[in-house]
């Protein structure tokens, strides 16, 4: 799950981080009186979305009095913002932060994310503040620090000294970026974190170490231990496809192709993608009914895949094991006639009751290619889906 810049400050701050004083809201108008709030001389407005690269694509932006904050937060607002990371369609502005400026001396970055080399999260910090890591990985990987966190015990104050120290930060600032550093690991830990970025960390002229800006993910499978955090979900930032799915207990993730898949099992379901693509077509989604679908949740998946106008046909992969075939075939059978699906529909299944899931297929009167294996059954929605095309 991810949260907005506004909802991490506010997190980052409740663990002693300091983040700029700012205001929250969802209009010009609130723009303006924001800007008379803070009392400077200057403040940004930042559009809060869930993606990166706001500042590229005109949704940060530097303003001097109240009237150019209520000018900024309508040109924000006035068309979907679109980044590297919200697609070509964008994402619309629902919601401002307007932030008191700051005398920014020197950026850093600081991140944590979990290395699977290693087995534990890793905090990473940089002299390159304000740029993309992922570029300072690819071009100057040696200014990129790495320390480890151990769950068990924290960020060793050793360690944070050594990446304070490693960044280039002053010495008389050590015990500043020591105490930011803490907090932010005992963030990432006790809100069970799958990333926690800032970027970027700034030393203000007066020596203040501050978190300029905030990006959070969340492992939804610990959002139960952490109500609070739950409730910062905006459904508005998110697939709705994708919600829906979440909400009938089905993993789905929207792709660009025009290949529908229902799998159970998420290795099999990627395997299944990667054979489309093998054989030359291109899967439309990610779709894994788990190992215990029921028929209803069968037929929510159908209704989901064909909600995608580019779907021009669907692959059903199923390794029956708990679920077994015959269930699944009856509710293909029933999503079918309830749904009338007109693109092809290939079918494979394999395991437990296959035979008896085989036969129900085989004796309904409705429009299915059965498959023999995962490559006859790429093959044959593939030849199926571009004749539909």
């Amino acid at each position: 799950m991810k949260i907005h810049e506004y909802q991490a400050k506010q997190i980052l701050k409740a663990y002693g981080v300091a983040v700029p004083e700012g205001r929250v809201v969802d209009d010009p108008a609130g723009a303006g009186a924001a800007f008379t709030e803070l009392g400077g001389e200057l403040a940004v407005v930042k559009a809060q979305i869930h993606a990166g690269g706001r500042g590229k694509g005109g949704g940060v932006k530097l303003v001097r009095s109240a009237d150019e904050a209520k000018e900024a937060a309508a040109a924000i607002q006035s068309k979907p913002l679109i980044t590297h990371q919200t697609g070509p369609n964008g994402q619309p502005v629902k919601t401002l932060l307007v932030e008191a400026g700051s005398k920014i001396a020197n950026e850093y970055y600081v991140g944590i994310a979990l290395d699977r080399s290693v087995g534990l999260p890793v905090v990473m910090a940089s002299s390159e503040g304000g740029v993309e890591i992922e570029q300072v990985a690819q071009e100057t990987p040696e200014k990129i620090l790495k320390e480890p966190l151990d769950p068990m015990v924290g960020l060793m104050p050793y360690q944070a000294r050594r990446l304070a120290k490693g960044i280039g930060l002053r010495p008389e600032l050590w015990n500043k970026a020591t105490l930011f550093f803490h907090g932010l690991c005992r963030a990432y830990l006790e809100k069970d974190m799958s990333l926690a970025e800032i970027n970027p960390l700034v030393v203000t002229e007066d020596g203040e170490i501050i978190a300029l800006d905030g990006k959070m993910n969340f492992d939804g499978s610990g959002l139960y231990r952490n109500p609070d955090v739950s409730a910062m979900r905006d459904l508005d930032e998110e697939d709705a496809t994708e919600v829906e799915a979440g909400d009938a207990g089905l993993s789905y993730v929207n792709l660009d192709g025009n290949i529908g898949c229902l799998v159970n099992g998420a290795g099999l379901a990627m395997a299944t993608m990667d054979l489309i693509k093998l054989h030359g077509g291109e899967p439309a989604n990610f779709l894994d009914v788990g190992g215990g679908a029921t028929k209803e949740q069968v037929a929510t998946a159908f209704r989901i895949i064909l909600k995608d106008p580019a779907v021009k046909g669907i692959l059903v992969n199923i390794f029956g094991g708990i679920l077994r075939c015959t269930t699944l075939a009856e509710g293909i059978v029933a999503a079918a006639k309830e749904i009338a699906i007109s693109v092809p529909l290939v079918v494979r299944l394999e395991g437990t009751e296959v035979a008896d899931g085989r036969k129900i297929l085989e004796e309904s009167d409705v429009a299915i290619i059965t498959a023999t294996d995962m490559t006859d059954a790429a093959n044959k929605i593939v030849e199926a889906a571009g004749a539909a095309s």
